[in-house]
């Protein structure tokens, strides 16, 4: 990774150094403090991110995408929903978790947080058939 891409954290005291964050650990900040917020079913993922979760590791960046300008950062939030939620609701729900949680963990404010919903998940039903009583007959009788 190139040394451009990382994020530069100011310092008070500049004499101590520089501390540097890849643009991934916004990422997996902004993914973990998406994901907590109710209503959010599951964070939209890639490809390969599929492939490596298939391997057992969990990502936890999956499903934003940070965008850095100078010194500002905008992020993008892929997310599917719960099926009842409200949605501009869970939404800005999301941007405020992850503007805060950002500014909280790094000092960093973040220009915009664009949420698009992917999808919307249904409940899991209950199964209705017994499979005791696969046909419907009472007692075995017909």
């Amino acid at each position: 990774m190139s040394e451009d891409n990382n994020i530069v954290l100011t310092s008070k005291e500049p004499s101590l150094g520089e501390v540097c964050l890849a643009p991934e650990v916004i990422e997996v900040i902004i993914g973990i403090a998406a994901s907590q917020v109710d209503g959010v079913y599951s964070m939209r993922g890639s490809i390969a991110n599929s492939f490596s979760e298939l391997l057992g590791r969990q990502i936890r960046g999956k499903g934003v995408k940070v965008n850095k300008d100078e010194d500002q950062l905008k992020v993008d939030v892929y997310v599917f929903l719960n099926y009842g939620v409200s949605v501009p609701k869970v939404a800005a729900q999301i941007q405020e978790k992850v503007r805060q949680q950002v500014l909280f963990m790094t000092g960093i404010e973040i220009l915009g947080v664009d949420v698009h919903v992917q999808g919307v998940i249904p409940e899991k039903q209950e199964q209705t058939i017994d499979p005791n009583n696969l046909f419907g007959e009472e007692n075995g009788e017909e």
